[in-house]
């Protein structure tokens, strides 16, 4: 017996190397993404004077740069070598970060974060499918987990480090220091091997039994996995979005996602105005607290529902978007308590258990979205998705519960949330019920 790693061996050391990488890779992005939050008091008062329309902007721009160009790289990614373009994205957002610090007056800095949202949208497309194809689906959730547990600490740490750059420097030195670390890992990825797409689908048969669940599930990419695997998709390279578009399971899973990033899109907006000004919470207290309860719990809870998706995942194919489903709709009476409630001791366990529970659905519906296609649409499935969780949530939600505020108050405003929270749930309940049925239909024809 030789000495020396198993090929079983290597393999796992090399995906637990590609999860290091591009979960350092993916806290950066999100470090980056919100560093400029942080600084947002210099722009305004500083020598660039900036408007508050033109601030908000500065995240407009910025996001729908992101949105449009992910279709371009979802097709990138599925037709070419991975590693290479997440390099040349991490690099490309790295050094636009450099640039931001270099501005000298709005348009300059409005175009260098819109450059930002090219880099970040050719790795948020890529990284998913790069990462599945390392990973069996039994660990796949605990994978995306762990993935995706750097999106809390990263946007955190851009506060963090903004914020202490900018105070012992300048918010110039802030952009700088948010920018090098991404020049380095962009050399550092082009290491990474790129496995066969659908990888980790081989040798799996149609039909296996998986835990107790009464006959053999299959989800439909896995179907399809080892002969996808080998061949391009049919019908033309963007085709794919169409077909996409027309499988059920896959669309309803992601409109219960843009539902989901409506709710914390206007939480992470508004929640430390919110405290502030309806709570009477001190200014510092408001955003440091609430900072300090999504890393706490954006930490916990993706790595529990990560870990829950995996366990369930014997029992049922469909058990991310069950788990998901079920958990959230757990967090809409709790949503609802922290955002109406008036006592301290009241909305401040609420808005705990509320941020914990919508954290636990991040990995599982990542997940769940890169199980549902083709190893070979991978790529082009999460770029279809990033388009439409931020245009129909994100980008929507800060304004339209701003709109509501000048209506009404504040305090009435936030309160679609809950609204938002349940329709997210309740989609993904429906997708999952839908693929068991679909997957009980193909039993009976064979």
């Amino acid at each position: 017996m030789s000495g020396g790693l198993s090929g079983g061996d290597r393999g796992r050391r090399t995906g637990m190397m590609a999860l290091a990488i591009l979960s350092g890779i993916n806290l950066l992005n999100y470090l980056d993404r919100y560093v400029v939050s942080a600084v947002l008091p210099d722009l305004k008062n500083g020598p660039l004077h900036l408007s508050g329309f033109e601030l908000g902007s500065l995240m407009s721009g910025f996001l729908i740069v992101y949105m449009l160009t992910a279709p371009l790289f979802g097709r990138l990614g599925d037709s070419s070598s991975r590693p290479k373009p997440i390099a040349i994205g991490v690099f490309i957002w790295s050094l636009a970060t450099g640039l931001s610090g270099l501005a000298r007056n709005y348009l300059q800095l409005l175009a260098a974060r819109a450059v930002v949202g090219i880099g970040e949208a050719a790795y948020a497309t890529i990284a998913p499918s790069l990462l599945a194809d390392f990973f069996e689906r039994r660990t796949r959730g605990r994978a995306f987990a762990i993935f995706n547990m750097a999106i809390p600490v990263g946007a955190a740490l851009g506060y963090v480090v903004g914020g202490i750059v900018r105070a012992h420097f300048s918010w110039h030195a802030a952009f700088y220091v948010a920018g090098i670390p991404g020049v380095v890992l962009a050399v550092w990825i082009l290491r990474l091997p790129d496995p066969p797409r659908g990888a980790k689908e081989e040798g799996q048969e149609v039909g296996q039994e998986v835990g107790q669940e009464v006959g053999q599930e299959v989800g439909q990419g896995e179907a399809q996995s080892a002969a996808a695997a080998q061949s391009p998709p049919e019908g033309g390279s963007w085709a794919v979005y169409l077909r996409l578009l027309r499988q059920a399971p896959y669309t309803i899973t992601v409109l219960g996602y843009a539902a989901y990033t409506f709710a914390l899109g206007g939480l992470a907006f508004w929640m430390p105005y919110f405290l502030e000004q309806v709570r009477g919470v001190p200014a510092v207290k408001a955003s440091a607290g609430f900072g300090e309860i999504v890393v706490l719990t954006g930490f916990a809870g993706t790595f529990i529902g990560g870990w829950l998706g995996d366990y369930w995942l014997r029992y049922s194919r469909q058990a991310y978007l069950w788990m998901s489903g079920w958990v959230t709709l757990l967090a809409v009476p709790v949503t609802w308590l922290a955002l109406s409630a008036a006592a301290p001791h009241v909305f401040y366990p609420a808005l705990i258990a509320a941020e914990l529970l919508l954290f636990m659905s991040t990995g599982p519906i990542n997940t769940a979205i890169v199980n549902l296609v083709r190893p070979t649409e991978r790529a082009s499935a999460v770029a279809l998705s990033i388009l439409a969780i931020h245009l129909l949530g994100d980008v929507l939600s800060p304004s339209l519960i701003g709109e509501l505020s000048d209506l009404y108050s504040l305090g009435t405003a936030v309160l679609i949330v809950p609204g938002a929270v349940a329709i997210g749930a309740v989609l993904w309940l429906v997708a999952a019920r839908v693929g068991a049925q679909r997957l009980t239909n193909a039993r009976s024809i064979t």
